[in-house]
């Protein structure tokens, strides 16, 4: 009779862990406000805005 492979037991990914912490996301929404108001006229500026928003959700 041929061996049986061994079975190969992973172990469970580890758990993620949050990267930012809500202060984090309250100065990255005043950075990008920030800069909004300094570069109005930028082509880029509605991208900011929509990532101002979506921080303000987050946070």
């Amino acid at each position: 009779m041929a061996p049986q492979p061994e079975e190969t037991i992973t172990p469970e990914p580890a758990r993620a862990r949050a990267v930012f912490s809500t202060e984090d996301f309250k100065l990255l929404r005043t950075a990008v406000l920030a800069y909004m108001k300094a570069h109005e006229d930028d082509e880029d500026s509605v991208k900011y805005s929509n990532l101002y928003h979506r921080l303000g959700r987050l946070g």
